[in-house]
């Protein structure tokens, strides 16, 4: 083997090792918490960045050698847009490569290595999120945080019942199991997107922490900032009443930011 090849494949074996998703972790695990991360140094070791065609669809080319996953699979994606998108973040990185800035690769990953080939296995979680959803368990006091709630939420479970997805609501954190036919129907929502789409869908249901704010990102019906404003309530009403805190205030922002960049790449797909 020729100095050029080993050079090669050590760089493409450095492109998928920062991007280790270590494949037996749940999806939720992917979620990136704040002073929790492990900080990994790799120096950039290519001159260009682009998108190229592909079999797959279109792939990311570090000077024109295809970008590998963690799992040695073509980072290919089904649309162009997304590809390029993709390819700005690589062509961003300075002198070292930081992943933490590069969430739609990370996506893209994701999608490849742990939902296409456990794609029911995904779904089956995705429901379970829906058999506990955060809009479904409201606050019995105070009054004014109740009818917070309320006038956010009911208008999303109204719109998720159009799709079938019925759902019950109760006060309190005591569990009401919801109807199997409702269920059913969630699941089926999610089985008619790709493993790019399902992918998206995941982390802005992990980040909302409610499976129909996440399918409703997914779809286009409501945008990131109004579902991040949804789905965190309660803590906006907490800081309200007991003051900020900065951490508090930092862990939001980093959710924040990832729920837009994973809109971004959800409607990249539709680009």
């Amino acid at each position: 083997m020729t100095d050029n090849a080993n050079d090669n494949d050590k760089a493409e074996d450095a492109a998928a090792a920062i991007f280790d998703l270590a494949r037996n972790r749940s999806l939720d695990e992917q979620v990136a918490h704040p002073g929790r991360e492990k900080r990994r140094v790799l120096k950039r070791f290519y001159k260009k960045a682009e998108a190229g065609p592909h079999e797959k669809g279109h792939a990311i080319l570090l000077d024109g050698r295809a970008v590998k996953t963690p799992a040695k699979e073509p980072l290919a994606v089904p649309v162009l847009a997304l590809a390029r998108a993709i390819a700005d973040e690589w062509e961003a990185q300075a002198e070292e490569i930081d992943p933490r800035a590069m969430k739609l690769t990370k996506l893209a990953n994701t999608a490849i290595d742990l939902v296409a080939p456990r794609r029911e296995a995904v779904i089956a979680e995705l429901v379970n999120f829906a058999a506990t959803d955060l809009l479904c368990y409201r606050a019995d006091a105070p009054a004014a945080l109740a009818a917070r709630q309320a006038a956010a939420w009911e208008p999303l479970l109204a719109w998720a019942a159009g799709q079938g997805i019925r759902l019950r609501v109760t006060t309190g954190l005591m569990h009401v199991p919801q109807d199997e036919a409702a269920l059913d129907a969630y699941g089926a929502s999610v089985a008619a997107l790709d493993p790019f789409r399902i992918a998206g869908l995941h982390n802005a249901v992990t980040l909302t922490g409610s499976a129909i704010i996440g399918l409703a990102v997914a779809l286009g019906h409501i945008g990131p900032e109004a579902a991040f404003e949804t789905a965190h309530i309660d803590e906006t009403w907490q800081m309200e009443i007991c003051g900020e805190d900065d951490e508090e205030l930092a862990r939001l922002a980093a959710r924040r930011a990832e729920l837009l960049e994973t809109a971004r790449f959800l409607a990249l797909m539709d680009a």
